[in-house]
């Protein structure tokens, strides 16, 4: 059971990092450090910083992952009109 679990979690932390495009972890980076690196990279608990932090993103952030699909390009115009 035991390895069941160790290899179900190292088969979701590889998908997870395949999931993030090069140039969002590029983009991306000094957000993570500055604002979720308690957590591991590429993790669930990482998503959930990441979102909770939101607008506090730089703006190369947002755009990286606009351009991937994980933020919808509608919200950035929405950011940009509201600043």
């Amino acid at each position: 059971m035991v390895a069941a679990v160790a290899i179900v979690a190292s088969v979701t932390l590889t998908v997870s990092a395949q999931a993030v495009s090069p140039q969002v972890r590029s983009a991306c980076a000094n957000d993570y450090f500055t604002h979720c690196s308690s957590n591991p990279p590429n993790s669930r608990e990482t998503n959930r910083c990441m979102r909770a932090v939101g607008a506090r993103l730089s703006k190369g952030c947002i755009a990286a992952l606009a351009d991937a699909g994980y933020v919808p390009k509608s919200r950035l115009s929405r950011r940009s009109a509201s600043r």
